[in-house]
């Protein structure tokens, strides 16, 4: 690739260069979002704004630990991630909004992928259909602890990954509604908990790039529940999920050290 910042080590798009990041990255997709999970970190500081890149970098356990928003879908959120990695990270946690799918999910739940279903168009620019998008073993056992040590409701399976939000919620009008509606059958049927936006491509860079990845989310409300007359309650405060994301980078920094003693 064509260097654009004149040999200065900056990336182009994060405006990051190494030394502002540590090796475990956070990534939320909101801008806003980064402030709220940097508060659970010690001394964080704002290293980078620009486009729908906000970076923090703080310390947890003594450790450095870094949040980067990636804005929406597969596209940015795959710059977010090949631009970190370039700056020294290696360890990733995604940490956004889902819908629920399953209709045991339900508003204020939280939800960790084990895999995700590539739905979208990124990561079929990184591998075939064939290869699967699933989250790092440790990452993914790291956010269970996390969430089980904080009594969070939460439930761990299979995503689903679109680049079309209102694909997803205003199927019906669309002109290939006869393929988002049969294939979100599909999905139900084969116990996809939620959908969301970005899991697939990070779990296919992450793959390509050898470092890892995983995901946890905080289910807004669900579209199945309310079709069928149920209780669905929507929330839109986070700051659960968030905190449980953090939790879950302590519990990699504990087993990496002892990994690594």
């Amino acid at each position: 690739m064509s260097d654009y910042m004149g040999g200065t080590g900056i990336q182009y798009h994060l405006r990051i260069k190494k030394g502002d990041v540590g090796k475990y990255v956070i990534l939320p997709g909101d801008p806003k979002r980064v402030p709220l999970i940097a508060q659970f970190l010690d001394n964080a500081e704002q290293v980078a704004d620009y486009r729908e890149y906000v970076t923090y970098t703080g310390t947890l356990d003594g450790v450095r630990v870094s949040v980067c928003s990636t804005g929406i879908g597969g596209p940015s959120a795959s710059i977010a991630m090949e631009e970190l990695v370039k700056c020294g990270a290696d360890t990733f946690l995604r940490m956004g909004t889902c819908g629920g799918i399953a209709l045991e999910v339900m508003g204020g739940d939280a939800v960790i992928a084990t895999g995700a279903i590539r739905n979208e168009g990124t990561s079929r620019e990184y591998a075939p259909i064939e290869f699967p998008a699933v989250a790092n073993y440790e990452v993914l056992t790291a956010c269970i602890k996390a969430a089980e040590k904080m009594n969070v409701r939460h439930h761990v399976g299979i995503v689903q990954c679109k680049d079309a939000f209102y694909g997803q919620h205003n199927p019906e009008i669309m002109p290939v509604s006869y393929e988002l509606q049969n294939k979100w059958e599909a999905w139900k049927r084969l116990g996809t908990l939620a959908s969301e936006m970005e899991s697939a491509a990070l779990f296919t860079v992450a793959s390509f790039l050898k470092v890892r990845c995983g995901s946890v989310f905080f289910a807004v409300g669900n579209q199945e529940r309310e079709n069928l007359g149920m209780e669905n309650p929507k929330l839109h405060d986070t700051t659960q999920v968030a905190h449980l994301a953090v939790e879950a980078i302590r519990e990699l920094i504990i087993a990496d050290k002892r990994k690594n003693s």
